[in-house]
């Protein structure tokens, strides 16, 4: 089995190079409104955007720069799938501009631009993210009323293009290489994630002086964008990013066996991508490692109560709690090669012994 992955480095508004209704799931991490770092990057794409700002007109800049994003949001769904699911990750905004300090809720503003475009939500995943703050809240210290609660969660929306994917037959074998295991799926689906750390958006070290779009990058961490593939995508489905950044969301495809496309308009980052997969093949393995370990570590733990089980795994032969599970198959990162920034991954399965 072979996977593509191609970056192409331009504006996300034009993704010409995509066939509509292509793309299986999009997952990304756009600029966030109203956040001061990106500032100047919805300068460029839209200069009365700093023209409102200077006048401290926020409402009018706030809605200025959602305009941008739904240039994107309106590619995107013209080359998602019938079924197709795209994942927003997204936190609001909070600033003072002149005198009023206020939110700025940029997940309304994205829930409801899908749902005029007849999108199906579906219920919302709050990131709550580690914060070593002391403080909790922002404002008038221990004095009423006017102090401010800190935002210490973002959220990562899901909608869905119409009605579930027909493209999948119900039987189909890599539908159920694909699944889960009963005890991910418990923790996956849950509606509030915690212990996952974000990424160091600091990268100035890693990029030149020269043309910066920007200075810094949206990086979620890994572990978000592997659980979300797993979750609403099979092996071999075509991933979207189209705020691609450092390359995260074609990192977890790669060790998911899944295609990747992604849309970036600083060329610069495609060093650190390709720094970051040089050991794609051990890290493809230890995370393969780990869901197996956990499996194996949850069912001693089952056993242990006494309690029955049905199944056991078709290719690792360890116990499975549902008839679901026991096609699951993992697969491992033979090789990998680069032509003009696209790279291209061989497969095989994954042989563990248990």
């Amino acid at each position: 089995m072979d996977t593509i992955h191609k970056i192409f480095f331009k504006n996300s508004s034009d993704m010409s190079e995509i066939e509509s209704n292509s793309v299986d799931l999009m997952i990304t991490s756009p600029p966030y409104p109203m956040i001061e770092m990106w500032d100047s990057l919805f300068f460029t794409l839209n200069n009365e955007i700093k023209k409102v700002l200077e006048e401290e007109n926020s409402k009018k800049a706030f809605n200025l720069m959602h305009i941008e994003l739904e240039k994107v949001w309106n590619e995107v769904i013209r080359v998602l799938k019938l079924g197709g699911i795209a994942c927003i990750n997204i936190g609001d905004a909070t600033r003072k501009i002149g005198k009023t300090f206020q939110l700025f809720p940029n997940h309304a503003k994205i829930i409801s631009f899908f749902q005029n475009k007849d999108f199906v939500e579906l219920p919302s995943i709050l990131w709550k993210k580690p914060t070593n703050s002391p403080n909790k809240f922002l404002g008038s210290g221990m004095l009423p009323p006017n102090a401010y609660v800190t935002l210490e969660h973002e959220y990562i929306l899901l909608f869905r293009k119409g009605d579930i994917r027909q493209d999948i037959l119900p039987k189909s074998e890599n539908r159920y290489h694909s699944a889960f295991f009963w005890e991910e799926r418990n923790k996956w689906f849950s509606d509030i994630w915690e212990g996952i750390r974000g990424s160091s958006q600091n990268l100035n070290k890693n990029i030149s002086n020269q043309n910066k779009i920007r200075e810094r990058s949206a990086a979620y961490p890994l572990e978000l964008p592997c659980r979300l593939i797993n979750m609403y995508s099979l092996y071999e489905d075509t991933i979207l990013d189209p705020f691609w950044g450092t390359g995260t969301t074609s990192l977890a495809a790669m060790i998911s066996a899944r295609n990747s496309i992604g849309y970036e308009i600083n060329s610069e980052f495609i060093n650190i991508f390709k720094k970051n997969i040089e050991n794609i093949k051990q890290l493809n393995l230890e995370l393969l490692n780990d869901r197996l370990n956990q499996h194996i570590n949850f069912i001693e733990k089952y056993q242990k109560q006494n309690k029955e089980i049905k199944y056991k795994s078709v290719y690792y032969k360890f116990p499975v709690i549902t008839n679901q599970e026991r096609d699951i198959l993992l697969y491992k990162i033979k090789s990998l090669n680069e032509v003009d920034n696209k790279f291209i991954l061989n497969y095989q399965k994954y042989n563990f012994k248990y």
